[in-house]
């Protein structure tokens, strides 16, 4: 089961990537490099992980709870994760071909870009002020990893 500790650190690694791709976005001729191209979907893909690891390990604790107020903040994240994933599809469909960024209006592009980055950012912060205190004080995650 995954702890406190290490839904931080994916959330902080998530922060630190969109941080770094917000600069490298700006300047056109970055967004063609193999390295901001491999970044970008590194981002993707720890983003999309990151909420398969709560959709599988987290919520079905919170929705079985006895107390109906963390079923609703289970039902909250669980509907909330839907539409982030909904929403980076139609992202991907719009500016990636396999693993390679399209941009063709690359002022369309930060723009979207940046949505997607707020969008992330406040979801972490949601789940740092709502989901993690709730599963901590419920019991359904620990503290820190537990030893194998």
């Amino acid at each position: 089961m995954i702890s406190y500790m290490e839904l931080h650190e994916q959330n902080h690694k998530i922060t630190e990537l969109s941080n770094v791709l917000s600069y490298l976005i700006n300047e056109r001729s970055m967004c063609d490099t193999a390295v901001s191209c491999e970044l970008f979907f590194r981002y993707l893909n720890m983003v999309r992980e990151h909420l398969e690891v709560e959709e599988h390990q987290l919520y079905q604790k919170l929705l079985m709870d006895d107390d109906n107020d963390v079923r609703n903040t289970g039902r909250k994240f669980l509907s909330g994760s839907g539409e982030i994933k909904r929403i980076f599809e139609q992202y991907k469909k719009r500016w990636c071909k396999g693993k390679e960024l399209r941009i063709k209006d690359h002022e369309a592009f930060i723009s979207d870009t940046r949505e997607i980055f707020s969008l992330v950012i406040r979801r972490i912060d949601d789940e740092t002020v709502h989901l993690y205190p709730t599963l901590l004080e419920c019991g359904h995650i620990p503290m820190t990893a537990q030893a194998a």
